[in-house]
């Protein structure tokens, strides 16, 4: 039996009731890390208890009780260290001496309860996880069924707690389809997944309510086998109305909510696919500019502008087709993409209606706003393969509409391309010719009705083009003044002009003295050193003020009558002559016309060429000399090109006149010549 009890882990021990110890084998030796069991003797196994007090209350037990009792407790070894016991003893009456002994078996638990509490606080920390976590998280096991959950999971999916406590999968999948927009879906991925443990998903769930949740799954593996799976939950509803508020944002404009150009820009790109894939499939855009809008901003206000555009919008979704596409490409343009149309015909009665419907004023905080569009349309027949080409050629047809009058509408065709890219290849060799000085000055003579002799010249621009050759004003000058390269023109114009004069004033002495007209544009007009400028070039030349003549045409002050009116006061303080070119094209009231304060009146050519053999049509040049009269201007009569003109224009008392019958424009050395031969006509 020694031998027996020798061999066991467990130790093995005898004390008495005052806790010597009487025996023990070697694994109870071991525990309390002592060498022999006389050592062990010197001890007493009560005073190893951490808790001395237990001793009472497990003697008193085993004393009143005899059975074998189990008792946990805590002993400190005699090198200090304390080890975790589970001690099973009980009572033994020795029958020859009637003396009670404890017999007892010791097992060191210490390692394992040290896991059980390791074990105690990963469960612990993990059910605070699970529980702080804002996912919801289902595990469940092999069998499908309920493992673990937390408080989320059943928040988020609303699943009342006997069902989610039964522990039952089918059961709290069969409450949540109901929520769910795709149920069927929904249980074949959860089949497809349990059919398949070692993968994983991730995916979206719709719900009825709006709700969006983002679930993810993937195997649950203990030992590298899949013994179920995990399932989290995240609740992305405000996410996605965010992300979507972004993307809606992002393509669409903020003020009128309609698409905006990069959406309008993918619509087309599809629209230009199918055309290319569909031979019987046709599309139309639509191009419109708000006319005067600028106007409505600076009288009304950029609020009652904003308000106006907002009215535009809704008139214009009113107009179209469902299916169709109104979008707003930035300030006041606008496009509509007109889908599927059988004809050009569908796309012009849009037009109609839109300009029908504008007619109609918009109220606007109690103002009433008129409002009309220039509309240019761009058919699919073409063959676009860029968007952007598309719109570009509606945009020349919208142009091309606000050219022609505004508030109409104008389809594309390949002659206005050719004319863009031309005038753009003008704008670029205009530009060209500005740096590289390639501009010359022609002089048409301005002749006396009483002598037949020039009086002056009218100094005109002409641009010896390197390609071209001689390029007339009437080709360039309109380019000029959109640009604003019309100001360095007409400086290079006025100063060459001066010095012409001055070198024809010291060479020729005539009577009276020549005058020089030079044009002024409108935008030079309105250069604050305008003055400066002419000051300047007086005074290089020699000239005095009087000799020189500044022709504006009436639009170009009425455009900007106040600054205009101030800037011909101070040239007329400088001392130079003012004429009011092409009198009568324009909308010049009498009022401003006396404000002006103009030496001369010249009668455009559009009036004097009407004239007809026997002087029909010229009423309108009698009263332009009558008024130029009664306000003691000079008239200047410009475009004569007949003898019956020329006799007229004499028979009406003008004092002057320009016209190809006497002269066309000259080169300088031309019209030096002209004045040695003292011309008469």
């Amino acid at each position: 039996m020694r031998q027996l009890v020798g061999n066991l882990r467990e130790g093995v021990y005898v004390t008495d009731l005052d806790g010597r110890i009487l025996d023990a084998n070697a694994a109870f030796l071991e525990m309390f890390g002592v060498a022999s069991l006389e050592e062990m003797k010197r001890y007493n196994a009560y005073d190893l208890f951490v808790d001395p007090e237990q001793r009472t209350r497990q003697l008193d037990v085993l004393i009143r009780q005899g059975a074998v009792r189990q008792f946990e407790i805590q002993i400190r070894r005699p090198d200090g260290e304390i080890r975790t016991m589970m001690d099973a003893s009980t009572t033994v009456r020795d029958p020859d001496s009637d003396e009670v002994v404890f017999h007892g078996i010791l097992v060191d638990i210490t390692d394992r309860t040290r896991s059980e509490e390791e074990l105690s606080r990963t469960l612990s920390l993990l059910s605070a996880t699970l529980d702080s976590t804002a996912d919801g998280i289902l595990v469940v096991d092999g069998d499908g069924r309920i493992a673990t959950y937390n408080r989320r999971f059943v928040e988020m999916w609303r699943i009342p707690d006997e069902i989610v406590a039964s522990r039952d999968d089918s059961r709290a999948l069969a409450y949540v389809l109901d929520q769910l927009q795709d149920p069927e879906g929904f249980v074949r991925k959860v089949r497809e997944l349990y059919a398949a443990p070692e993968a994983e998903s991730h995916d979206e769930l719709l719900f009825k309510d709006g709700r969006v949740f983002e679930r993810y799954s993937m195997p649950q593996r203990i030992g590298g086998r899949s013994v179920g799976r995990v399932w989290s939950f995240r609740d992305v509803t405000k996410r996605k109305a965010a992300e979507q508020q972004l993307v809606h944002g992002a393509y669409h404009d903020a003020l009128t909510n309609l698409p905006n150009r990069s959406l309008f820009t993918d619509l087309l790109s599809r629209s230009i696919g199918r055309a290319q894939r569909r031979e019987s499939y046709a599309y139309a855009v639509l191009f419109l500019d708000i006319d005067r809008f600028k106007v409505v901003n600076d009288s009304l206000g950029h609020l009652v502008g904003d308000q106006l555009l907002v009215a535009m919008a809704r008139r214009l979704e009113r107009c179209v087709r469902p299916g169709d596409t109104v979008a707003r490409l930035g300030g006041d343009e606008f496009t509509i993409l007109l889908d599927d149309i059988d004809a050009v015909s569908d796309a012009t009665r849009i037009a109609d209606r839109i300009r029908r419907e504008l007619r109609v004023p918009f109220s606007l905080g109690g103002q009433e706003v008129f409002s009309s569009a220039s509309i240019g349309i761009a058919l699919s027949a073409t063959g676009y393969e860029r968007p952007d080409d598309l719109l570009r050629d509606a945009d020349l047809a919208m142009y091309r509409a606000k050219a022609l009058g505004k508030g109409r509408y104008e389809v594309f065709d390949t002659e206005m391309h050719a004319r863009a890219v031309a005038l753009l290849q003008l704008e670029t060799d205009l530009r060209r010719a500005v740096e590289r000085d390639e501009f010359c000055v022609f002089y048409q003579p301005v002749v006396s009705l009483r002598t037949g002799r020039p009086i002056g010249f009218e100094a005109l621009a002409r641009w010896q083009h390197p390609q071209r050759g001689l390029v007339l004003p009437d080709e360039f000058i309109p380019v000029a003044e959109e640009t604003g390269l019309i100001v360095p023109i007409d400086r290079r114009v006025l100063r060459e002009a001066c010095r012409q004069l001055g070198e024809w004033q010291a060479g020729f002495a005539t009577e009276p003295p020549l005058t020089m007209s030079v044009n002024l544009s409108a935008k030079q007009l309105l250069q604050p050193d305008l003055v400066d400028q002419i000051a300047r070039c007086l005074d290089a030349t020699g000239l005095a003020p009087e000799r020189l003549r500044l022709e504006v045409t009436e639009s170009a002050i009425i455009d900007h009558a106040e600054p205009a009116l101030a800037m011909l006061g101070r040239l007329r303080a400088l001392g130079v002559r003012l004429d009011l070119d092409d009198f009568g094209t324009g909308y010049c009231s009498l009022s401003y016309l006396h404000r002006f304060d103009m030496d001369t009146l010249k009668i455009d050519r559009s009036f004097v060429s009407n004239i007809g053999d026997r002087g029909q049509n010229s009423e309108i040049v009698r009263t332009i000399v009558s008024l130029a009269r009664n306000l003691e201007m000079a008239v200047i009569a410009e475009g004569v090109e007949t003898a019956e003109q020329l006799a007229l224009v004499r028979s009406l008392d003008c004092e002057q006149m320009q016209g190809f019958l006497f002269a066309e424009p000259l080169p300088a050395g031309a019209a030096a010549a002209m004045i040695t031969a003292k011309a008469r006509w």
